[in-house]
């Protein structure tokens, strides 16, 4: 009877599935790999807690984690998805401040540079700014405050580079409409506010000068035109 029970044993242990873990064992492992720098490991044990367990104890730490672990990670879209979803299942939660400033961080990461466009930035201080009008006396408030200017310098950055692209090309009129926005838009960054301002007079003085110089050269073309028709 022995041999037979131990015998069943056996094929037990190499025939049937091994149990699943349980919603603690995946928590623990997640949080375990999320100390240990393995963002990614602990991203799949937080989704696994999430797919199997979508009503235990552990779950609502874990949809949050995701969003910290994707971001750690530098998947910062997938992030801003983990941290709305959070948003939207938890609306009231104490951590809404960090999960708003976290998908702000999210937008603000994806910039890559000048050149490139801005979309990502914009969204960044939407989150930015939803956090200090919603949450203003929270910790992640108070940070956000440099990132907005970090996402604005960013933004102004991109503008002045459109702007030195007409003047080298010599379309001054965009040009000088380009360098006055970033003069009157972002006075709260000096250098760059400055530089827009003479940069803004240069590009209106060239303007005005081959405007004067186009309508001069139809005029002129009007009386040749005139006189040969004589």
């Amino acid at each position: 009877m022995l041999w037979l029970l131990s015998g069943c044993a056996i094929i037990d242990y190499y025939f049937l599935p091994p149990p699943e873990a349980t919603a603690r064992e995946l928590a623990q492992a997640g949080f375990e790999a999320m100390e240990a720098k393995e963002y990614r490991k602990a991203a799949a044990y937080f989704r696994k807690l999430k797919d199997r367990y979508p009503f235990s104890p552990y779950t609502s730490a874990a949809e949050l984690a995701l969003g910290d672990a994707y971001y750690l990670s530098e998947q910062y879209e997938a992030a801003v998805q983990a941290y709305l979803n959070f948003e939207s299942l938890h609306p009231g939660h104490e951590s809404i401040p960090h999960v708003l400033f976290q998908i702000g961080m999210s937008y603000l990461r994806q910039f890559r540079s000048i050149d490139r466009p801005t979309d990502n930035l914009v969204l960044a201080l939407q989150y930015f700014h939803r956090l200090r009008e919603t949450h203003p006396q929270s910790a992640q408030a108070a940070d956000a405050e440099r990132f907005i200017l970090q996402a604005r310098r960013h933004i102004a950055e991109h503008e002045l580079f459109v702007a030195d692209f007409y003047w080298r090309r010599g379309e001054f009129g965009p040009a000088w409409r380009r360098y006055a926005k970033v003069a009157s838009t972002f006075a709260d960054i000096p250098d760059l506010a400055d530089y827009a301002e003479r940069q803004s007079n240069f590009a209106y003085y060239r303007f005005q000068k081959k405007q004067s110089q186009k309508v001069r050269e139809e005029r002129e073309g009007t009386w040749k035109r005139f006189f040969q028709w004589l």
